[in-house]
């Protein structure tokens, strides 16, 4: 199976985005993807501010397999509460990373309402948790996975393989 062209669902990404915000609506990227995702949506689409980046690390089920990465740190530059947030990622798949984000989101407050816009949904929910923009919805078996990834000139590309990182 090919993988879709990354920068023409980042192009649907970004129109579903627009027409979720509000003047006040917050964007804040999921680290890894997510963020990338939410730093290039935040200057295409002329957002003044400061865009944030949540980590799912510290609220993860699997954390003691997982650990704490140095580079995936919780960066959120506006006030929370009140806020009206669009979280954003690279590939929804389980939930699980989902839900950690929320319980970490809500660590630094009680946010007004809270919307998700993904670049793609790949189904296979543990959780229910649904994404209110997703540019692309894929049927993968369990056993495959979807990534992004990002070149030094910021071109994002998907890849679709039985190992993560393929």
């Amino acid at each position: 199976m090919n993988a879709p062209d990354a920068e023409v669902l980042y192009d649907k990404l970004r129109e579903g985005v627009g027409a979720l915000l509000a003047p006040g609506t917050r964007l804040a990227g999921i680290v890894s993807g997510g963020a990338w995702l939410a730093e290039r949506l935040h200057a295409d689409l002329g957002r003044t501010g400061a865009c944030g980046a949540i980590s799912s690390a510290m609220h993860r089920d699997d954390f003691a397999r997982r650990g704490l990465a140095s580079a995936s740190q919780t960066t959120l530059p506006f006030e929370v509460d009140g806020a009206d947030i669009v979280l954003i990622d690279d590939v929804l798949y389980t939930g699980r990373t989902i839900r950690a984000v929320l319980n970490e989101l809500f660590d630094y407050g009680r946010p007004q309402r809270v919307r998700l816009a993904v670049l793609a949904d790949r189904g296979g929910r543990q959780l229910p948790v649904a994404a209110d923009f997703a540019a692309a919805r894929l049927d993968l078996p369990p056993a495959h996975s979807l990534d992004l990834a990002r070149d030094a000139g910021g071109r994002l590309s998907l890849c679709i393989g039985e190992t993560p990182s393929c």
